[in-house]
């Protein structure tokens, strides 16, 4: 019984449907519901440490329900981006405009960018594909060429520009992070297609295909809809990407891998990930927040990964981190302390 819990996460999806159909507050639900009442339930629960075994393991990973549950959230994400584009036309306020953007944002966030990510580590090649479309809705499609051959390469180190630098502002940030890793996915597809003798216009070239695709579906949304509709749709994939951002921002921030004699950085260790064993924040991001072992060993599927406890650990699950991020002399007051002690305990 206990895998049906990761079905809670379409209680995000029913409150998007809420948002949708309601007015007033209602249309801030999926927010409040993710950033109030998760966090609020997280200092209720205790956090979980349990690792399966090894015959539990092998259990779990050749269980089709847990790809199943993956393959529902494709579904609702690209049927509530075409619901989107339809209510979003309403005549409504402002404040309900704003509210609606923000919740389909959320939705962006959690179920295209955080489950894009997920179908992006695996090795067949119609799950990927599952992904992109995933990341397509989130105008995030560079994620995959520069996550999986670049940050998992360089994280934990100045070359990575999703790892954030100890006493960094969250804001700035944001901006670093992303033109960063953009142009780092450009530059890693450019080296792929060179090593491969492909053309740089040509099919194989990733990039130019996610961009591609990207101006279409804006453009799409213009003619079939209106410049409204468009812009509405920006405006919820950006508050998507701003939520990724921000999770990236407390994945890894002050963690550096160390130089060895031979002048390149150690192994990527658990150390060099923030861990989360809070459950609630587990289950509605797909265990994202055990990030310690998913860096560890990046093919394991969600429903395996473990427990670290030689990794610095949160103090609250990933929605609650994320608005400490946002008040940063708070963020650094209680985080250094934290990384600091961790450090000491690292050192012989």
């Amino acid at each position: 019984m206990s895998k049906l819990k990761y079905l809670s996460v379409f209680i995000l999806a029913g409150t998007v449907y809420v948002s949708f159909t309601n007015y007033g507050i209602w249309t801030y639900l999926p927010l409040l519901f993710s950033f109030s009442f998760i966090p609020i339930l997280e200092l209720v629960f205790k956090p979980s440490t349990k690792n399966f075994t090894k015959e539990e393991q092998l259990k779990l990973k050749n269980d089709s329900f847990f790809d199943f549950v993956l393959y529902a959230v494709v579904l609702v994400q690209v049927g509530f981006l075409i619901f989107f584009l339809f209510t979003i036309q309403q005549s409504v306020s402002n404040f309900e405009f704003i509210g609606r953007i923000l919740s389909f944002g959320v939705l962006c966030g959690i179920f295209g960018i955080n489950v894009g990510h997920e179908l992006g580590h695996r090795k067949n090649r119609f799950q990927q594909f599952l992904g992109e479309i995933l990341l397509l809705t989130s105008l995030e499609t560079h994620f995959l060429p520069y996550h999986n051959s670049g940050h998992h390469y360089n994280v934990a180190t100045p070359k990575d520009p999703a790892t954030a630098r100890k006493g960094e502002w969250l804001f700035l940030f944001w901006f670093r992070s992303q033109i960063g890793s953009y142009m780092q996915a450009w530059e890693i597809e450019t080296k792929r297609l060179k090593n491969k003798s492909n053309h740089f216009f040509s099919f194989n070239n990733r990039m130019l295909n996610y961009t591609i695709a990207q101006l279409l579906l804006i453009a799409g949304i213009y003619y079939y809809f209106n410049f409204s509709t468009m812009i509405a749709f920006i405006g919820a994939a950006i508050f998507g990407i701003i939520m990724l951002e921000t999770v990236n921002y407390i994945e890894h921030y002050g963690l550096l891998r160390k130089i060895n004699v031979n002048g390149k950085y150690e192994r990527v260790l658990p150390q060099h990930s923030w861990n989360s064993n809070h459950l609630v924040g587990r289950t509605i991001l797909f265990e994202l927040s055990r990030h310690s072992d998913h860096h560890f060993k990046a093919s394991k599927h969600y429903q395996l990964l473990d427990s670290t406890p030689n990794s610095p650990q949160m103090i609250t699950g990933y929605p609650g981190m994320m608005l400490l991020a946002l008040i940063p002399p708070l963020w650094f007051k209680i985080v250094h302390k934290q990384l600091e002690q961790f450090q000491r305990d690292l050192t012989p």
